[in-house]
């Protein structure tokens, strides 16, 4: 958790500002929801490995001290949000009936995760997510990609990459490869390793893990074979590769490609179908997508389709599919310093009040900064401060003969 200085502040709310700004002109409404939440909902099986980083908060009115022999969990019944979908889906359940079909949604704010402080890894951070819920068609697919890679560019991260698989079509190649539904976790796990250990460590790791050598080499085998496929021969090329794979989700795929093929030919956009790609987060049940940017050696965005999440809340699967910008490392990627473009009044000691303020309201916009400032020591010293503080012009204020004086507005 940390402390953010006033340029640090001005970075967010400059990216902030330009992401919210995106998604609204594709529909999305901003909503808000409790930093805390049920502990029984927040351990609900939805969150995957962040449940066990929850920060447990205890019951109100408890006594002074308990007995040893108390459960925890008989002390605790909030916890801290560790992300913004599962608020989402308790808010859709108790709201729908005002919400309309499909409801696009946006969320800003902070969460909390007990995570062991690192680069890039706070207790503390801000998540910006979009979700369209209630369309079941890869409609959103494709549109939560051209909203967020617009949101990106709008920020000025432009040279990213869509990376794009579908948790079927990884359960369908599993199938084919013989493993049982039971292994599957542990497969894809290992799977997911393999930008960082590589294809001799993915087997190495299944060997280790007691999958068969025929297994490991039928499933990696395909996976090669379906990396860098044109966008026109995607659906034959799956469809001879995997053959348990449903038609419906090959159509589905060739959807969404076709759609990012189209709009890379309007816009600089690079895409590919990554067939390694797992996501870790158990509740996506269809389409799920990255992004990603050279100068990060993890993703920028994430997220997917997870149609039976809601249900869970409402009593009835909705369809819902979601994209969450990872904010803190946007922003770590930002090196420009956000200037305030500041206008000092300085004002001398013998200046009323009143008059100091009346100068900088007349001054003051929608558009400028505009602040009073008492001057002090040789004004070359201040000009320097003031300027290392984000000011870029200044105006003297004094009394000359009796009146009140003001120069002209000039750059520091």
């Amino acid at each position: 958790m940390r402390d953010l200085l006033p340029a640090d502040v001005a970075t967010r709310d400059h990216v902030l500002h330009a992401i919210t700004t995106t998604y609204r002109t594709f529909g999305y409404q901003r909503i808000e929801t409790p930093a805390l939440e049920d502990i029984n909902r927040l351990q609900g099986g939805q969150g995957g490995e962040n449940e066990k980083l929850i920060y447990q908060v205890l019951r109100r009115g408890l006594p002074d001290t308990v007995e040893a022999t108390t459960p925890t969990r008989d002390l605790i019944d909030l916890g801290l949000r560790f992300d913004l979908t599962v608020p989402l889906t308790r808010f859709y359940g108790n709201n729908h009936a005002d919400l309309p079909t499909p409801f696009r949604s946006l969320q800003v704010g902070p969460v909390w995760r007990a995570e062991r402080p690192q680069k890039g890894r706070y207790r503390q951070f801000y998540q910006c997510d979009i979700d369209m819920i209630g369309e079941p068609t890869v409609l959103a697919e494709a549109e939560l990609i051209e909203a967020t890679t617009a949101a990106l560019a709008a920020v000025g991260l432009t040279d990213v990459t869509v990376r794009l698989s579908d948790r079927r079509f990884l359960s369908a190649l599993a199938t084919d490869a013989g493993l049982s539904e039971d292994t599957w976790d542990r497969f894809f796990i290992a799977l997911d390793k393999l930008d960082k250990i590589g294809w001799d460590g993915v087997r190495a790791e299944l060997d280790k893990l007691g999958f068969s050598a025929d297994s490991i080499n039928t499933a990696l085998d395909k996976i090669s074979s379906l990396q860098d496929i044109p966008v026109e021969k995607l659906a034959d090329t799956l469809t001879a590769t995997v053959p348990s794979l449903a038609d419906d989700v090959v159509a589905d795929l060739a959807a969404t490609t076709a759609s990012l093929d189209a709009l890379a030919r309007q816009r600089p956009l690079k895409w590919e179908f990554d067939p390694t790609l797992v996501r870790g987060m158990g509740y996506y049940t269809g389409q799920i997508f990255e992004i990603t940017h050279p100068e990060m050696s993890s993703s920028v965005a994430g997220g997917g389709r997870y149609d039976k999440l809601i249900g869970r809340s409402l009593g009835k699967d909705v369809p819902a599919c979601g994209f969450s910008i990872g904010f803190e490392r946007i922003v770590g990627l930002l090196t420009d310093d956000i200037q305030r473009n500041a206008t000092a009044v300085l004002t001398e000691s013998d200046v009323p009040i009143s008059d100091a303020l009346t100068v900088a309201r007349s001054l003051r916009s929608a558009d400028r900064v505009i602040e009073v400032v008492r001057r002090s020591g040789k004004l070359g010293a201040q000009l320097k401060r003031l300027q290392s503080s984000g000011f870029s012009t200044f105006v003297l204020v004094g009394i000359e003969d009796g009146e009140l004086k003001v120069s002209d507005e000039r750059s520091i």
